[in-house]
């Protein structure tokens, strides 16, 4: 089993990953889990037959994550419908993203290219994250935010246009498991 997955299970499920009959019922019909299982394989090798199966996970819940993104360890997904992530974006260690959030890319302007999101990051529903921007570690973007500059470490964004609010525990509470 792929070590990234069995972060990515841990940290939507809070339990340890044990090749159990649980563990594979919970695969079975959890499709937040089936979807990083199948993302993380094709990530390790193109095979066909996995990207057919993601294909279909993805039209059915509007998951749209590239495979040329790079996302680290323990990836949540949260209420995953319509979660949309661009192909250059990187995505660090403990990242959330809920319902309706698009990490994209932005084609013109002097902030081409995708997001670099560091680690403990907690995107909220249906927040938009675009540009060749980079979001520090420990930051909270809260829900219908929109963020299009750098973003430091220990903070939390509110609102469009966004503001920034320092605080030094800004994911406690809403970045659970992490690994």
């Amino acid at each position: 089993m792929l070590i990234e997955y069995k972060d990515d299970y841990y940290r939507m499920s809070g339990n340890k990953y044990h090749s159990r009959i649980k563990n594979m019922v919970e695969l079975l019909f959890d499709h937040r889990l089936k979807y990083m299982l199948l993302w993380r394989k094709f990530k390790k090798g193109h095979n066909p037959i996995t990207r057919i199966r993601m294909y279909r996970i993805s039209k059915k819940y509007g998951i749209e994550i590239s495979t040329s993104a790079k996302i680290g360890r323990g990836l949540y997904l949260g209420h995953p419908y319509n979660i949309t992530v661009a192909g250059e974006a990187e995505l660090g260690d403990n990242v959330n993203l809920h319902k309706g959030c698009t990490i994209g890319r932005e084609n013109r302007g002097k902030r081409v290219g995708a997001p670099k999101i560091g680690n403990n990051v907690y995107i909220g529903i249906n927040a938009v994250v675009v540009g060749n921007i980079r979001v520090g570690n420990d930051v909270l973007i809260a829900p219908n935010s929109y963020v299009n500059f750098d973003i430091p470490d220990h903070s939390i964004v509110i609102g469009n246009p966004a503001a920034v609010h320092h605080n030094p525990d800004a994911t406690k509470g809403y970045v659970n498991f992490t690994v």
